[in-house]
């Protein structure tokens, strides 16, 4: 990244900010206004990741007996398409004496209006708190701390509440509704700058699911790369769409996700066309890290062949557009229940080898309108602890 740019797809592409730096810059400007009795009407902050950011200031508010300053930073995500990209995101700041001079100074953060709450065990905040994560916490204790070293001042209680006012309109855009976050949105950014149409956000969202799963007593992750999987398993085993982790095409690092959580068991189910690409072995199973799909089809079904067969049949599945296509073709060469085997034991293998055998893989793959095509040995019994977990 140079500047405020990067460069993707051939585009220059400018970067935002998160709404943690935005809280920061807004904590740090109400803060001054209210010790030095002055408007500010800009405020610089140092990101995680070293950027300096200079915000600008509005809505300023001062109550009348001066012991509180309120203020607004409007978040910028840049390029990316960010559902909080302009909002108002607020920060009111009270201090008060608490102790002898050499006393360290205290900030307590909290969550106003428009600012979601924590509902369900395994996000980075406990249950009952304000969705205001750890690095942005971080961000605005040190930028609330900065001004008062600046100042020579000990012995305070600072208390800062953030707000959004739009929040809980716009948090219904976000991944919140479904992590358990309700009432409003996040404060979140890791390095509190935004990448534009970066996966950070995604990946977020992905190990949040996993971790609330885990905390909820689950054994048995199940995970899916997305819709085609969630109506799968809807309709095959009546499982509701927020019983299974939707990976989308990050496979390899959902699974490392789950590893990280303690989850020793995983069933991962999807269409053949997704998965086929992780029986070659392929981590991430978007087309930009290649397609493949043929290729590897083609590959296990010639490995499969009888000596002295037809060998045309390859040439033909490499020919096809739809791995349902080529399914048709490997069945009317007989080789359908051998070459399905093998797609289920070669996925079962490279998951597994992927967390060094930490992780016990099994898998469903399905083809064609939602019919089962081959599952790995240990999947049936990996549902029906999944079914029990979900009963209980």
């Amino acid at each position: 990244m140079k500047g405020l740019y990067i460069e993707k797809g051939g585009k220059k592409l400018r970067c935002g900010y998160t709404t943690g730096s935005c809280a920061a810059a807004a904590s740090k400007a109400a803060l001054i206004m209210l010790l030095d009795g002055i408007d500010v009407t800009n405020v610089k902050i140092t990101t995680p990741k070293g950027i300096d950011y200079v915000a600008e200031i509005e809505d300023i508010k001062r109550d009348p007996d001066n012991r509180s300053v309120s203020c607004a930073v409007v978040k910028d995500g840049g390029d990316d398409p960010d559902a909080t990209s302009g909002m108002k995101i607020y920060a009111k700041v009270t201090c008060e004496s608490v102790g002898a001079l050499e006393f360290d100074s205290l900030v307590e953060i909290d969550g106003g209006c428009g600012i979601g709450r924590v509902t369900r065990p395994g996000l980075d905040q406990p249950i009952g708190n304000a969705a205001i994560n750890s690095v942005p916490r971080k961000m605005i204790e040190e930028s609330i701390l900065e001004v008062l070293r600046d100042r020579g001042i000990t012995g305070r209680l600072v208390k800062v509440m953030i707000s959004a006012p739009e929040g809980d309109a716009v948090a219904q855009k976000t991944f919140n509704p479904k992590l358990g976050i309700t009432g409003g949105i996040s404060i979140l950014g890791t390095t509190g700058i935004v990448e534009p149409m970066s996966d950070e956000a995604i990946l977020a969202t992905i190990k949040a699911e996993i971790s609330i799963r885990k905390a909820e007593g689950r054994k048995v992750l199940l995970m899916a790369p997305g819709n085609y999987g969630l109506k799968f398993l809807s309709d095959n085993y009546g499982i509701e769409e927020d019983d299974a982790i939707t990976c989308s095409n990050f496979v390899y690092d959902s699974l490392k996700y789950a590893q990280e959580a303690g989850f020793k068991e995983v069933l991962f189910v999807g269409h053949l066309g997704k998965l086929i690409k992780v029986a070659g072995g392929i981590k991430n199973t978007h087309s930009v890290f290649g397609d493949h799909r043929m290729e590897i089809l083609s590959d296990i079904t010639k490995a499969l062949l009888p000596e002295g067969a037809d060998d045309r049949l390859l040439d033909r599945i490499l020919d096809c557009v739809m791995t349902d296509a080529a399914l048709s073709l490997i069945t009317e060469a007989g080789l359908r229940q051998q070459v399905a085997k093998e797609i289920a034991d070669r996925i079962k293998r490279y998951m597994e080898s992927w967390t060094e055998g930490d992780v016990s893989v099994e898998t469903i793959v399905f083809s064609g309108d939602y019919e089962e095509l081959v599952e790995s040995p240990g999947a049936g019994l990996f549902m029906e602890k999944i079914k029990q977990e979900i009963k209980t």
